[in-house]
């Protein structure tokens, strides 16, 4: 499992990037509020509620924390923030869609 995270920051906020399959292992890929967004196969895990909900959540099953590398947007605000909301039901709805 991936040992280092980008944080990524603008002047107004912060996010971890996490990959989808390492929040579904450790139980949490429910519990990211709407306040994170999502991308592809990854997570972008808003910094005051859900990064520390997964920080908890990687030490408990590791024995030790997760590493962060820093990667700042400078004074212009990140392009996480066009990100589409974190939703997983509807992600999840566009990668098996229903046979009906």
């Amino acid at each position: 499992m991936q040992k280092v995270f980008d944080f990524i920051s603008d002047p107004g906020h912060g996010w971890v990037k996490v990959p989808l399959k390492t929040l579904a292992a450790l139980g949490i890929i429910n519990y990211i509020t709407r306040y994170s967004h999502m991308r592809g196969s990854f997570a972008y895990l808003e910094e005051d509620l859900d990064a520390d909900l997964f920080h908890q959540a990687y030490e408990k099953c590791f024995g030790f924390p997760p590493k962060y590398r820093e990667r700042n947007a400078g004074k212009k605000y990140s392009r996480v923030r066009g990100y589409d909301t974190y939703d997983i039901t509807q992600r999840w709805e566009k990668m098996f869609p229903s046979s009906t």
